[in-house]
């Protein structure tokens, strides 16, 4: 089974929050935090956070690290809601958080993938059950993200970005390139390709798309490592590629549109026209996903419909999950795991994100299903 798995001003952080500089182990780019606004009485509203100022503890949780100004935001809202409640979160990756939230190091974990198969199977030796929430809190989409003198956005259809990243496209005026964009002077600048040089989510989404839309050029699979034969530039997590492709001129790389500040960007070749990155067409695509079937109901774990040729979708989209225990031994742990959740679900709360993040706020619907599941932790 196949695993689907943008940064501005944050606001001043009330919260205890632990951002890790550094990739541990399997490393994301999507940094998550989850809040809650339910209090100690449960059903958050799906309007606005719920009032709450009840509780107190300490929630712990790690994971990827894209969605670091997100995390920041809802945990300074959070804090405003349950100022009792302290959460710490370090961003090591989605790889990094799901093995400690399995290991029983975290409370919550972070994760631009769901859990396999192998994962679930741990799920047993960590919660009180083996059911597992999945909730797909921050969608956000991956930008083509390049460095070319003069030129600050380009077309490219699904075979040709397939291409410049399985290196069998090399210089920026190649026919490929040069045909989806006419009124563009292209030089014969090399490209270099940038790609993550920690197991990543951000990485397993974009060669998802790669294999989904043009399997035949790229060859490599749905990956979560780069392939060791390619060669290119790498860059440790988002920071990483963003700064080598800055550096770089001619230089080409996949990040978390948030963070994809003054450099050139791709519009990607969906049917008959090019889709810029935005976060209405990320929500767009996400609505049209189906669940992923075999999973416990309060699991919302999707496959991303990237071959899509639905007008204003884009398909290279980054869905991160907030990955938490159906059953916990401790109640109160369950109560504040509650709480901060359905803040980060609320419409509040998806807002916040949207506004210091970027990201797209998910839709009422998906919003209802989320509320569900989280009601139903105890």
């Amino acid at each position: 089974m196949k695993r689907s798995t943008l940064s501005r001003g944050a606001l001043p952080v009330a919260v205890v929050l632990s951002f890790a500089l550094a990739a541990c182990g399997g490393g994301d780019d999507a940094g998550t935090a989850t809040d809650g606004a339910t209090g100690a009485a449960g059903g958050a509203s799906s309007d606005a956070a719920p009032a709450g100022g009840d509780l107190s503890g300490q929630l712990t949780g790690a994971g990827a690290s894209s969605q670091q100004a997100a995390v920041q935001a809802w945990a300074a809202g959070f804090n405003g809601v349950e100022p009792g409640v302290t959460v710490n979160y370090d961003p090591i990756g989605s790889g990094g958080g799901r093995e400690l939230f399995l290991g029983g190091g975290s409370d919550f974990a972070g994760s631009d993938a769901f859990l396999d198969d192998e994962e679930l199977a741990l799920v047993g030796d960590v919660c009180a059950s083996e059911d597992i929430v999945e909730l797909p809190l921050y969608v956000s989409p991956v930008a083509v993200i390049f460095n070319l003198e003069g030129v600050d956005s380009v077309n490219m259809p699904p075979a040709v970005i397939a291409g410049v990243f399985a290196e069998t496209i090399t210089t920026w005026d190649d026919p490929a390139i040069a045909e989806a964009n006419p009124d563009v002077e292209l030089p014969s600048t090399p490209i270099t390709p940038v790609h993550r040089s920690d197991d990543s989510g951000t990485t397993e989404n974009f060669t998802s798309y790669l294999e989904t839309v043009a399997g035949d050029v790229w060859t490599y699979g749905e990956v979560e490592t780069w392939p060791g034969d390619l060669t290119g530039e790498a860059g440790a997590q988002t920071q990483g590629v963003v700064q080598a492709v800055t550096a770089g001129d001619g230089y080409v790389g996949y990040a978390d549109a948030s963070q994809a500040g003054d450099l050139g960007t791709v519009a990607v070749g969906v049917g008959e026209e090019f889709v810029p990155f935005s976060p209405e067409a990320a929500a767009a695509i996400v609505d049209a996903s189906p669940r992923v079937e075999g999973r416990s109901e309060t699991s919302l774990a999707i496959e991303l419909a990237r071959d899509t040729t639905e007008a204003g979708t884009y398909p290279i989209v980054l869905v991160s999950y907030h990955i938490a225990c159906a059953d916990y031994e401790d109640d109160e742990k369950a109560e504040l795991v509650k709480s901060y959740l359905s803040y980060v679900a609320s419409e509040e709360g998806q807002q916040i994100a949207a506004d210091n993040a970027g990201s797209a706020p998910i839709s009422d619907t998906v919003r209802t299903d989320v509320q569900a599941a989280i009601d139903s932790i105890q």
